[in-house]
């Protein structure tokens, strides 16, 4: 979702504003809010009458796509930034569970970080965290930082 959505409570989920409230808080006419509906911008829920109830994260959104209307953007292009927003959300969100997933697997295998060293023969040799590669002469330590590219 957009920067102004992201950070709302549970609550601000709950459907609890009827569309002339939401409308007032949006800063826009109920008509505007029933064509952004239609077009699928921002959907409300529903009750079993079928007014709609809009959330607080719905206000927000539907000042989103004021903000970018007001900017010069389509209606057909904010549906698109919306959803391609969303998408970035979801992959995110992925993203995020994967990373707990690999710290969690390698945690469980007694993996952490890779250390490395010259053996004796001068082969770059994995060693243990804090331990020193057998050696039966030098005991040089060569620190390798990357250089970033320019």
């Amino acid at each position: 979702m957009v920067a102004e959505v992201r950070g709302f409570s549970p609550d601000d989920d709950a459907p609890v504003f009827v569309i002339s409230v939401a409308a007032t808080l949006a800063g826009m006419h109920a008509q505007t809010l029933r064509q952004y509906d239609r077009l699928g911008l921002v959907s409300p829920s529903r009750t079993r009458g079928g007014g709609r109830r809009y959330s607080g994260r719905d206000v927000a959104m539907l000042r989103e796509v004021q903000r970018l209307s007001q900017e010069g953007v389509s209606l057909a292009g904010i549906q698109r930034i919306l959803e391609l927003e969303n998408q970035v959300d979801a992959l995110q969100s992925r993203v995020r569970e994967l990373d707990r997933e690999v710290t969690a697997l390698r945690g469980a295998a007694g993996l952490g970080h890779r250390v490395f060293a010259v053996g004796p023969t001068g082969d770059v040799i994995a060693v243990r965290a804090g331990q020193r590669p057998r050696s039966g002469r030098s005991q040089a330590l060569v620190v390798w930082r990357p250089t970033p590219r320019g």
